[in-house]
């Protein structure tokens, strides 16, 4: 039984009916997903350290450990420790200190060190292959000025960080091109195979995804090590990275990129030349030129059936598993629920391809070949139709994922460029809603000015009389002269493409079509490069981690209570954060450590800071605190008296200037 599509109009306002549902069953899910959100990270964090940044000890301690929200790859020389004269004064032996669900890393020192002010530099790789770094001073007996400066610049960062990132742009840009265009052949115009645009296109995406592989294969020892381009030769650091989990998904890319060639050959090659041999009628009918979704029947299978099955099926083994390369080893393989993360995220790569690829060999179709059928575009308008779909339910999940509330969304990095991500979304959506209205258009066309177009004789009869059409099919003798060979040459190439334009012109409802995938196109690019950008950043949850901005801190027994809060009094220079640290953050006398640093990370000397401590609970506060100055950027109180457990909410007030002046606070949770 052959089943009908619904009228372009009834199938417009059945899809105008479903979207406003789908928005409100999204809308309330991603709010039941944030609220119910629980703790979690995909890059790591440094959670602790001993001794703590900015400690005063009295005797120098025998080492120097790190601990981390979650597992990462470190190596010899990943924590250094500098005395105030810039020199190394630990043993470079790094300490593997984990133990159960803790990620505990450190390094001895030498015995006898000087009082003094010393550098902790560290730099890791987190479990989601990004490259992490930072820097803390601690000091024996009492602080002193020293020559080290802490860094500034982030691990993964400087030019072999920006030409990484050109790699992991070009290989999301070759895999969605190279699924996306192959998908479009296969599922919307199997003859699509047998001409030469469509063919350049997905062999060059072919090309680009392998050669931006090994790319980053050469790259990930300086860009998760030195930064020096130099060490792209370091064969030892090579052989490092291919023990990685990062590693070996780029070498298992690479093993998947050879079977896809295998399926590119096959597509280009034996398919190709049976499409091409199929007759006008068999033709229409394996791509639906008549309108039907598939081919009737009644009329029998033709002989690509078989062969279309078994490289779909083939090409969706091949295109997922390179897409679980970066499921596999980046955000989605770290934090929790990795088991439905995975899967997710390979079902939202292929979406992303399956549209945005196909956008981009639809957009070659309707320039470089103006015979393409209205069925083709179509249901290609139905794929990206399902494609949204599932991008919007995979991208609901992961957003709740690397989010994690709401405050993330809009006070984070992350969530910010997740907000322009969204954004982009819907101008593509809206100038696809108006790519719908032409495709509709071309589908309300007579059958007969679709069948003037696809014939190749009577588009070149389109704008020229019959004589025009013989010159252009008699045989043309070849000078003599290799200039005026290579003359003629050129006349006759200028001549085709006018004429090509021409055809592609005479059809008013083919060439609004054009312009708006064009447009698509254009915001795909951009897209393509914000979720780039996203993939390498560090997500909400752990930067609301880092900084102390979760709903409630809660004191560790024996590990001081550490928040960061960033201010903005709104005067000039009115940006920055003040770090708060209460050792040992529990009921009874502590001691309070603040500093304040400026938006570029230098210390900030405030004229005024004061704290206040309160318990609403208990109705007690609030509890006014002027902390001393003790160095530039640095405050200091102690016996700091709290007298009961709860929920203590910490006021600081900043003055950054005479008139400029904001409170921040945080709730901490003591007992």
């Amino acid at each position: 039984m052959t089943a009908t599509a619904p009228a372009p109009s009834t199938a417009r306002a059945r899809v105008t009916a479903f979207l406003p549902r789908l928005a409100l069953v999204l809308a309330a899910l991603l709010a039941a997903l944030f609220t119910a959100a629980a703790p979690a990270t995909a890059h790591a964090a440094l959670t602790a350290s001993d001794p703590t940044d900015g400690a005063v000890v009295a005797t120098a301690p025998a080492q120097v450990t790190l601990s981390f929200s979650e597992q990462v790859a470190m190596g010899d020389d990943s924590i250094r420790v500098l005395d105030p004269q810039g020199k190394r004064v630990d043993t470079g032996e790094l300490r593997d200190m984990c133990s159960g669900n803790t990620v505990r890393y450190g390094t001895a020192l030498h015995t006898g060190l000087p009082n003094g002010t010393y550098t902790v530099a560290w730099q890791a790789v987190s479990a989601d292959s990004h490259p992490i770094s930072g820097a803390f001073t601690f000091s024996i007996g009492a602080p002193s000025a020293t020559d080290v400066s802490l860094p500034t610049a982030q691990a993964g960062g400087g030019p072999v960080g920006i030409a990484y990132g050109i790699a992991r742009y070009a290989a999301y840009a070759g895999f969605t091109v190279l699924v996306g265009g192959a998908a479009f052949i296969l599922l919307c115009w199997r003859r699509g195979a047998a001409e030469r645009p469509l063919q350049k296109l997905v062999v060059r995406a072919w090309v680009t995804l392998t050669a931006a592989t090994l790319a980053m294969l050469v790259l990930r020892t300086p860009y998760t090590g030195s930064g020096s381009f130099s060490d792209v030769f370091d064969l030892d650091g090579l052989r490092a990275v291919l023990e990685t989990k990062t590693g070996a998904s780029l070498v298992s890319r690479l093993l998947l990129l050879g079977a896809a060639a295998l399926f590119v050959a096959v597509l280009f090659g034996v398919y190709a030349r049976r499409v091409a041999g199929l007759g006008p009628d068999e033709a229409g009918r394996s791509d639906g030129a008549d309108g039907a979704d598939e081919s009737d029947p009644a009329e029998g299978p033709d002989d690509t059936s078989d062969l279309t099955f078994g490289l779909a099926i083939g090409g969706a083994v091949v295109a997922g598993g390179i897409a679980a390369t970066w499921a596999l080893s980046e955000h989605a393989s770290t934090g929790i629920q990795p088991g439905i993360a995975m899967p997710a995220d390979i079902l939202h790569l292929m979406a992303v391809a399956m549209w945005l690829g196909g956008l981009a060999a639809l957009l070659v179709a309707l320039h470089k070949v103006p015979g393409i059928e209205r069925a083709a575009v179509r249901r290609f308008s139905r794929v990206a139709f399902v494609s949204v779909l599932v991008l919007a339910v995979t991208g609901v999940y992961q957003s709740w994922r690397q989010l994690g509330s709401w405050s993330a969304l809009t006070g984070t990095e992350y969530g910010q460029l997740l907000l322009l991500k969204v954004g982009l979304v819907a101008v593509l959506l809206g100038i696809a809603y108006v790519s719908r209205r032409w495709t509709t258009r071309l589908a309300e066309a007579p059958t007969d000015a679709e069948a003037a177009v696809a014939s190749v004789p009577a588009v070149a009869a389109v704008g020229q009389g019959s004589d025009d059409v013989s010159r252009e099919t008699e045989p043309v003798a070849v000078p003599a002269d290799p200039e005026r060979a290579a003359q003629l040459a050129r006349q006759r190439a200028a001549r085709e493409s006018a004429l090509e334009k021409r055809v592609r012109d005479a059809d008013p409802d083919r060439a609004g079509l054009r312009r708006s995938v064009l447009a698509e196109a254009a915001i795909a690019v951009i897209l393509l490069a914000v979720t780039t950008v996203l993939t390498s950043t560090e997500p909400g949850r752990t930067m609301e981690r880092e900084a102390g901005r979760g709903s409630t801190a809660t004191a560790v027994p024996d590990r001081a209570v550490k928040i960061t809060l960033p201010f903005d009094t709104g005067g000039p220079n009115g940006k920055g954060s003040v770090r708060l640290e209460l050792d040992p953050g529990r009921v009874g006398a502590n001691t309070l450590h603040l500093w304040s640093e400026s938006a570029d990370g230098t210390p900030f000397d405030l004229p005024e800071i004061k704290v206040a401590f309160t318990l609403p609970a208990k109705d007690i506060g609030p509890l006014p605190l002027v902390p001393e100055r003790a160095a530039p950027g640095h405050w200091t109180a102690s016996g700091v008296q709290l007298p009961l457990t709860g929920e203590w909410r910490i006021d600081v007030t900043v003055r950054t200037s005479d008139i400029d002046q904001t409170t921040v606070q945080k709730t901490v949770k003591i007992g």
